[in-house]
């Protein structure tokens, strides 16, 4: 069994969630935020959801604030505005930290899986990595994570295949998450 199965998160009403629930499954884990220029992969994101589900495919959804406080909400805030925008189905789990010495254990475990590569290339991708690298500063060598939306992909048997930075076309990650489920 691999390691990420033996990890537990909590639901965005406090319950422990044993990740080994999801064991089978091909899953697109996410950090989130309400309030940045990425919030509009909702859209994409919930209509991969509607289209794959029915073949073992599920999107967790981790809310975090760590980022030019975007996400600034409760959990219930944040839960109301996702299904009330983008019309969201898919799990949304308690607001975590992705970086630093409270970064919660399941990214610190995908980033080291898949550790971040950058951006990619172009202005606006460069941008980013200036604004990232001066937020991501305080967190020294336990900034796992570049940015909200950071997207990790996990094959059936619990592996982290693939890892998806905000600025990748989102088409990009659909076509990962259908050829996972094709194998």
């Amino acid at each position: 069994m691999a390691a990420i199965y033996d990890l537990k998160v909590k639901d965005r009403t406090g319950n422990e969630v044993a990740l080994s629930e999801y064991a089978g499954k091909v899953l697109l884990i996410v950090n989130t935020a309400t309030g940045c220029g990425f919030t509009p992969h909702y859209d994409p994101l919930e209509a991969m959801y509607k289209e794959f589900r029915d073949e073992g495919f599920e999107i967790l959804d981790f809310p975090c604030n760590q980022f030019a406080n975007q996400a600034p909400g409760t959990e219930d805030e944040i839960h109301q505005f996702c299904t009330m925008k983008f019309g969201t189905e898919f799990p949304q789990f308690a607001k975590i930290d992705v970086n630093g010495d409270n970064a919660d254990p399941l990214f610190v475990y995908l980033a080291t899986e898949k550790p971040f590569e950058g951006f990619g290339k172009g202005l606006k991708n460069a941008a980013l990595e200036k604004f990232a690298k001066m937020n991501n500063k305080a967190f020294g060598d336990k900034a796992y994570i570049g940015w909200n939306f950071t997207k990790f992909l996990i094959d059936r048997e619990g592996n982290v295949v693939a890892r998806f930075e905000p600025t990748f076309d989102m088409k990009e990650v659909r076509e990962a998450v259908k050829a996972e489920l094709a194998k």
